[in-house]
């Protein structure tokens, strides 16, 4: 409803076009802020179980988030020589890898993303856990989880 008719219109015909591909998972955050989304979890997850208004846990309010359906971003990519993340995804980037580049978003081409992707791959994931943590530990499972709260 912030959007102009003719814009809601391009976006509905982009999603029909598209409704059946499974090969890239496309989201666009218009519109979105990083403590609105919290605000509105926290409120939607209160409607729906007014006794959690205690006591509850990630698990109850992460399924309230606006990007509830997909996966917490592995990899943060901010162009334009910015390093913050703005007000964006702020409970889903917890423990993602940032990299900042000051390549403007127009020149970001395949060669920046290769660079990004690079610097990623020479991080350790520790989600929260020291080297010696993570070594310690029984094996990692095939795709590792951030730890809940009380793991910490």
């Amino acid at each position: 409803s912030r959007f102009e008719p003719r814009l809601i219109d391009l976006i509905r015909s982009a999603e029909q076009l598209t409704a059946g591909n499974t090969g890239l998972n496309l989201t666009v955050a218009a519109n979105y802020g990083g403590r609105w989304d919290i605000m509105q979890a926290v409120e939607r997850m209160l409607q729906d179980s007014p006794e959690q208004r205690t006591g509850f846990a990630e698990a109850d309010l992460a399924p309230h988030l606006a990007m509830a359906f997909a996966p917490d971003p592995d990899l943060f990519i901010r162009t334009g020589g910015e390093q913050r993340i703005s007000n964006f995804l702020l409970w889903q980037l917890a423990y993602s890898e940032l990299h900042f580049t000051d390549t403007l978003w127009p020149d970001f081409d395949d060669a920046a993303l290769d660079l990004a992707i690079a610097s990623y791959q020479k991080r350790e994931r520790r989600f929260g856990r020291t080297s010696e943590q993570l070594t310690s530990a029984s094996p990692a499972p095939a795709v590792q989880q951030p730890p809940r709260e009380r793991d910490v």
